[in-house]
């Protein structure tokens, strides 16, 4: 019968995941089979825990006694039949659907029928790996993130045939290995992988369309956003040998999914052998696990010379962010209904490129400069502009300085709908609100998942209702009208919310 309290847990697959799961699971106290077919495998994953429990032991986070006592209940295994009395069996090989099946088929052969059968697969149904199995109900997903010591979070996936008991007593036991446990049911990309298409599919977008480089979409989102990496630093961490095929295969899996889309200039990088960091060139360059820096230092500002400013009104929200910043920096603006004839003409909008806003509020477009207020224009939080097509250098230069005034940075990028911020926010809001809207877990898992699995500031849903939900539909909408991609339509999740002026963490 399966011990609840102190289960004994075998692992299959001596890799970077069953090494790092079987190093918390004896942390936590439990008893460790190791097996892997490769011998050699095992004595490397169980040397390779050696030397991390005695690194925790060195910062004091373990005593030299719990380290070595942790190393003792570990035990390496060359055959599935040495596993035959386990209460768990974390899979953790190959993301082969047929490999995966075929070891489930050799598990029920030798454990018992009270067994937790698990994958820590990403990617792959559970519902399919449970499939050919006798006692489906007790199958269920397990996946945690690498490096797994480290990132304290676990996706306990329910398969269609999953048992509601298997499912507790695996959130359960996440706790005792010191692991948030987020529940979701089986689809594509379950939740963090799903909620992380927005951010790297939607920077590809910016660049593919022209609107700016890379460098600049990282510098945003890191300096404006509040992430700790943008997207094409994120993308050469992970290898485009990882992530392009999980951009295709939940595309492909949500049947050409708009929001989805991949984009060409992975496909190309990864054809060219520009993986990343692990191939020393990708979108960035690297000597080694080094980057090689391609920054340069930003052109010195001149000072603000008194001139005209006039701030369109057309959203007061945003209008007033500009306003205040202008009071802080002692810049009169002009009051009148329209600008002066040598005004600097600046507009705020909201998902709509600077000509839109231009033409559809008859002002002058070579006067016209957007700026991003999405999340304020606070000091030290990277500001981002952009002119029309048709802007005066003079007037791009002097709005320059202007948002330059406090020593705060600030990003030029071409005219486009929504900036980069509002593209990237927006999009990770609204694929999270979908993901709730689908039921595939709860509000609340969905934000800690994100948060713990990806490193967000905050999560996705917490993010929306801190920049407002009628907002982030006002960003869609706009996109709507610029780019007419159906990638942008808001949810009915957000949508419903917005209306009503709830928590996008409401339940219905």
């Amino acid at each position: 019968m399966r011990d609840l309290q102190n289960p004994q847990i075998g692992i299959v697959g001596a890799g970077a995941m069953g090494q790092g799961i079987a190093q918390i699971a004896a942390v936590a106290g439990l008893k460790v089979r190791l097996m892997d077919m490769d011998p050699a495998a095992s004595s490397r994953a169980i040397a390779a825990i050696d030397s991390m429990l005695q690194k925790l032991a060195t910062k004091g986070k373990l005593t030299p006694a719990q380290a070595q006592e942790a190393l003792g209940r570990i035990s390496s295994e060359d055959s599935v039949r040495a596993l035959a009395d386990c209460d768990l069996v974390i899979e953790a090989v190959v993301e082969k659907l047929e490999v995966k099946r075929s070891l489930f088929a050799q598990l029920e052969e030798v454990v018992r029928d009270d067994t937790v059968l698990v994958s820590n697969t990403s990617s792959l149904s559970i519902t399919a790996i449970a499939a050919g199995c006798r006692h489906p109900e007790r199958v269920a997903g397990y996946h945690f993130f690498n490096p797994v010591p480290l990132m304290k979070v676990v996706e306990v996936v329910r398969g269609l045939r999953s048992g509601e008991a298997t499912i507790d007593w695996l959130a359960t036991l996440a706790t005792r290995l010191g692991h948030t446990a987020v529940r979701c049911r089986d689809m594509p990309g379950f939740i963090v992988n799903h909620a992380g298409r927005a951010l790297n599919t939607e920077g590809l977008r910016i660049v593919q369309e022209g609107v700016t480089d890379e460098s600049t979409v990282d510098a945003i989102v890191r300096e404006q956003l509040g992430f700790r990496m943008g997207p094409f630093e994120l993308l050469d961490l992970t290898g485009l040998d990882v992530s392009h095929p999980v951009m295709e295969s939940i595309y492909r899996q949500f049947y050409d999914e708009p929001r989805f889309r991949p984009s060409p200039i992975t496909a190309i990088r990864l054809a060219g052998g520009m993986l990343g960091r692990k191939s020393g060139s990708g979108f960035y360059e690297y000597d080694g696990a080094t980057r090689v820096s391609d920054r340069t230092a930003a052109p010195a500002k001149a000072a603000w010379q008194p001139s005209a400013v006039w701030v369109s009104a057309r959203h007061p929200q945003e209008t007033q962010q500009v306003l205040s910043f202008l009071e802080e920096s002692n810049v009169e603006v002009e009051t009148g209904r329209e600008p002066s004839d040598d005004a600097l003409i600046i507009v705020t909008p909201l998902g709509h490129d600077a000509t839109t806003c231009a033409i559809s509020e008859g002002l002058e477009p070579d006067r016209v400069i957007a700026v991003d207020t999405l999340l304020g224009l606070h000091s030290g939080l990277r500001r981002v502009i952009m002119p029309t097509p048709a802007t005066r250098p003079s007037i791009l230069e002097r709005a320059q300085t202007l948002f330059a005034i406090d020593g705060t940075p600030v990003s030029t990028i071409r005219d486009s709908g929504g900036f980069v911020g509002q593209r990237i926010v927006a999009s990770i809001v609204n694929t999270a609100c979908e993901i709730a809207q689908q039921r595939i877990a709860t509000p609340q898992d969905i934000d800690a998942a994100v948060r713990l699995g990806l490193g967000y500031p905050l999560g996705p849903l917490a993010f929306g209702d801190s920049v407002g939900a009628k907002r982030i539909v006002t960003v869609l909408e706009g996109l709507i009208d610029v780019y007419g991609d159906p990638r942008y339509r808001p949810g009915v999740w957000l949508a419903r919310r917005a209306a009503l002026g709830i928590s996008l963490n409401v339940v219905d």
